[in-house]
């Protein structure tokens, strides 16, 4: 499982996550993480929201529950064995 490093821009702080799929809806790039390779992870989906020529990809947190119950299903479907809890 890949692991990637994401600076947060308001206090400058690291974390690692680990990304458990990527996908691609409307133009839009999604990731899954999860802080732990454990079963019952926390997880958030992440939506792709820099420009093309943008050197660094930007991340944000999903919040639109609409948008988050779309792109939920669609890795509940890439990712058959995982059930994510909302």
């Amino acid at each position: 499982m890949e692991k990637i490093k994401f600076t947060f821009e308001d206090t400058g702080e690291a974390e690692e996550f680990f990304v458990l799929e990527q996908t691609k809806i409307n133009e839009n790039v999604y990731i899954l993480v999860t802080d732990s390779e454990e079963d019952d992870a926390e997880c958030m989906i992440l939506k792709d929201t820099s420009f093309p020529d943008d050197k660094e990809s930007v991340y944000e947190i999903v919040d639109d529950d609409r948008e988050l119950m779309a792109v939920v299903d669609v890795f509940e479907e890439l990712l058959e064995d995982v059930d994510i809890e909302m």
